[in-house]
């Protein structure tokens, strides 16, 4: 049976558009292209899970537009289960990513729909309950992302946090974390110091993840393990999934039970994968392409 995963998180239509470099403040830079494609973190993590193997789950809001239409459409497509996705009167959520020639990106979301979801209801929490691994974000109120890792503490389902974006925690939310992934902003903002010294996130979590873009990622945990583990070489076309991809596939191989330090290693290979094609949940590539890299 494959592993369980529920992903609590947003869903976003993204409007990418790539350009040669990226506009400063005041400037207007002509593009090469625009792609319209669903997204968020939440949906895009679901759905890497999902194709990386896990039997996923995805609790979130979408709005009655157009754009909540397609948001479910290709979640379901993907083999996510959406039976607990709500729907609120209004806009979904929406991300206008700009992405420059080197695979940079600059992201602006408008949560829409996101802002609704406040809670989680008794089918939810029990979905939760149910779960391998619980994954959440930060697009969505705070509130609701304790209240979701809280209910897996007192089920016993492992969870995994990627404090991302970056944003003020309420006070003793890491406590129910049992692995955190952060980047470097992101480290610095829970700690207030270097991203490098991880002591100060150790002593906050049992087990951390930094990622490191084009350098791979760290491992850390409280026995006193601290790996770096490389990044698979490929040509980067574009960066905007490579997180997600990242944290979806960790999550699959935890839940099948995978040793962390080797999650890692197959999730850096999903996370190149992704960045090998332009758009965010259409980039998140499947078990076999995953498989392909990490074989090497």
């Amino acid at each position: 049976m494959s592993p369980k995963v529920v992903v609590v998180g947003s869903a976003n239509m993204d409007l990418v558009g790539l350009a040669e470099k990226l506009p400063r403040p005041g400037e207007t830079v002509l593009g090469d292209d625009f792609v319209m494609t669903p997204g968020g973190k939440g949906a895009n993590q679901a759905i890497a899970a999902a194709r990386a193997g896990g039997t996923t789950t995805f609790l979130g809001a979408i709005g009655s537009d157009s754009f909540g239409v397609t948001l479910s459409s290709r979640l379901a497509s993907t083999g996510v289960d959406t039976s607990q996705v709500r729907t609120s009167y209004g806009s979904s959520g929406v991300a206008v990513i700009m992405v420059d020639r080197a695979g940079e990106n600059s992201i602006l979301v408008s949560p829409g729909a996101n802002r609704t979801f406040l809670d989680l209801t008794d089918d939810e929490r029990a979905r939760v309950a149910e779960a391998d691994v619980l994954l959440c974000q930060q697009e969505i109120p705070m509130g609701t992302v304790a209240a979701a890792l809280a209910a897996a503490r007192e089920s016993g389902t492992r969870t995994i946090l990627n404090a991302a974006p970056a944003r003020e925690l309420p006070p003793g939310l890491l406590d129910q974390v049992d692995l955190l992934v952060v980047n470097e902003t992101e480290a610095q903002t829970i700690t207030g110091g270097s991203a490098a010294d991880l002591a100060a996130l150790l002593a906050l979590v049992p087990r951390v993840v930094l990622t490191l873009s084009g350098d791979g990622s760290r491992y850390a945990d409280r026995d006193g393990r601290d790996v770096h583990v490389p990044a698979f070489s490929v040509e980067v076309v574009d960066t905007t999934a490579a997180g997600d991809a990242f944290c979806g596939a960790l999550a699959v191989a935890w839940a099948e039970g995978r040793e962390l330090l080797d999650a890692v290693r197959w999730a850096n290979a999903a996370g190149a994968a992704a960045v090998r094609k332009i758009g965010a949940s259409n980039a998140l590539p499947s078990r076999a392409e995953i498989e392909a890299i990490f074989a090497g």
